[in-house]
């Protein structure tokens, strides 16, 4: 099983965000991404919105 990661600083923002989110599981990493974009940057949790989470979505440990 592959640790895959989403940064945030990909999504570009207003506010600049720094998190960065990693999982074992692609489901797992999805939906706590998507709880962050609505609860933090107001994102609707939409179909759409999982599509661009998942295209942003890593292989590997995210960098340092």
């Amino acid at each position: 099983m592959t640790r895959k990661y989403i940064d945030c600083r990909e999504f570009p923002s207003e506010m600049n965000c720094s998190i960065t989110i990693a999982s074992d599981r692609e489901d797992e990493l999805i939906e706590a991404a998507a709880q962050h974009a609505v609860a933090v940057h107001k994102h609707a949790d939409t179909p759409e919105l999982r599509t661009q989470l998942k295209k942003i979505m890593h292989e590997g440990r995210p960098p340092d």
